[in-house]
């Protein structure tokens, strides 16, 4: 054998490794294009809310305590439930869009609609009675009042936000970020001047804040809804509202949203359960508002990695509904690089800057001054929290919701939430043990899911999206004759 011959192997070899990082290199350019904007709309979509609290916090501490105990009790009650059911659109859109099934995703849109709607007719019911419930757990009955107000105010958003997140997927799934990320744009811009003059103008206080929201969350819906009637883009994607395939998908859509929705709620109760904990601690009022704080920090930047993981579920989706096993493998390996980027830089800059973030939220020398002791430890969850929700987001693109699911009920409620009660209550670490509880909860979550994913067939998911969208197809075919 001469010299020739004995690199023969070396430089194939060398091909293809370098054909394999062109292909890497393409599919990072490719989820950079829709996560970078992605991003943006996610951001701006909870800046809303996070404008709200910042208005609030400049009331007094009473509005602060009362607005922040009503955040979580919206959220584990209603959002969350919410939040998580839409999830079942990544997994049914994207799938029969990388089919190109395209009449289905205007169809699982309005089944989404319809079905998240009436489920919000028994959560607003249930806001009726905010402050006896509140009051019943041990809540301070002047904060229960302010949060009753604000929860009551806030109905209107609820059946916005459920008509919301079903577009937001409609168009995340054929990768149409423009679109949402100008009506964002636009409903933020309404936003930021509209909640003011409610607030501070009108001095309606509390209440101005919830108004303001439901109104730019409204605005957001009509710009979407008339974008998605009227373009060309959504040309092959649109369905007639009152379509019977609309009614006849409503058990598929729950097939994959009720599993999904215990996914993101029991991971999203755990975080509300420990703020509403902190009600209970020595000095409630300081120590319920240093928590909603730090919550509301690490859940501004949750929606950065959350738009990594959009992508990563659009992207693995499409692939596999399309066939292409290995292009979704590669897709969560790019996603995955670009989210440790962003979150080293994240937390860096937040340990760096920890003694002026406080002012952001409130002018009181002591809570800046908690926040600032808080600091490192919302630098850790900035990492955990950013892994965790793009691994949730490989999963909810590829179906296997019920996993996640049983994955967050042992890290949260098995691990999480019972270290931070011995913690903050047993070791008297008050705000900053419930806190340790959570990061490692979330560190157990992120650890089991990139195990998951890292042992997934993803020629068998590709088979079984493809089986599953052609039986569909085939169920609605009329026998002839």
């Amino acid at each position: 054998m001469n010299i020739e011959d004995a690199q023969l192997p070396l430089t194939e070899l060398r091909q293809e490794m370098g054909g394999k990082w062109r292909v890497f290199l393409k599919e990072l350019r490719k989820v950079s294009y829709v996560a970078a904007p992605m991003v943006a709309v996610t951001v701006m979509q909870y800046l809303i809310q996070v404008v709200s609290v910042m208005m609030v916090g400049h009331v007094d501490q009473l509005s602060l305590s009362g607005v922040s105990i009503a955040t979580s009790f919206t959220n584990v009650t209603g959002f969350s439930l919410l939040f998580g059911l839409v999830g079942a659109l990544e997994t049914l859109c994207g799938q029969a869009h990388g089919a190109e099934q395209y009449q289905k995703l205007g169809i699982y849109t309005y089944t989404s609609i319809l079905c998240l709607c009436l489920v919000c007719v028994p959560i607003s019911l249930l806001w009726i009675f905010t402050d006896k419930i509140l009051q019943l757990i041990g809540q301070d009955p002047l904060i229960s009042n302010v949060a009753h107000k604000y929860s009551l105010c806030l109905i209107p958003n609820l059946f916005s936000y459920a008509v919301l997140q079903s577009l937001v997927r409609y168009f995340q799934t054929q990768s149409l970020i423009l679109p949402m990320l100008y009506s964002s744009c636009a409903a933020l811009c309404l936003h930021v001047p509209l909640c003011w003059g409610l607030t501070f103008k009108l001095k309606l206080g509390s209440i101005g804040a919830a108004l303001a929201i439901s109104f730019s969350y409204w605005f957001n819906v009509l710009l979407l809804g008339f974008y998605m009637k009227y373009s060309v883009a959504c040309e092959k994607t649109r369905a007639h509202v009152l379509s019977i395939e609309v009614f006849l998908n409503i058990k598929e859509f729950f097939r994959f949203a009720v599993p999904s929705a215990l996914m993101v709620c029991l991971e999203w109760w755990s975080y509300e359960v420990l703020i509403l904990l902190s009600g209970i601690l020595s000095n409630p009022k300081l120590e319920t508002s240093v928590l909603s704080i730090c919550f509301t920090i690490t859940y501004l930047h949750y929606f950065i990695p959350y738009a990594f993981g959009a992508t990563a579920s659009t992207r693995v989706s499409n692939e596999l509904g399309a066939g292409n096993p290995q292009a979704a493998k590669v897709t969560v390996c790019a996603v995955m690089v670009l989210a440790m980027v962003e979150m080293i830089v994240v937390s860096t800059a937040l340990f760096s800057y920890r003694h002026i973030l406080g002012y952001a939220f409130s002018s009181d020398k002591e809570i800046v001054e908690r926040i600032a002791d808080m600091a490192p430890l919302i630098s850790l969850s900035i990492v955990t929290d950013g892994l965790q929700a793009v691994l949730s987001g490989v999963a909810r693109g590829t179906g296997w919701q019920h996993i996640g699911a049983y994955v967050n009920l042992g890290a949260y409620y098995f691990v999480g939430t019972p270290v931070g009660v011995v913690l903050a209550f047993l070791a008297h670490l008050r705000a900053e043990g419930l806190w340790i509880g959570l990061l490692t909860g979330s560190a157990v979550q992120a650890l089991l899911l990139a195990l998951k994913t890292s042992l997934t067939n993803w020629e068998k998911q590709a088979s079984i999206a493809r089986e599953r969208i052609t039986n569909e197809v085939l169920s609605r075919v009329e026998p002839v004759g």
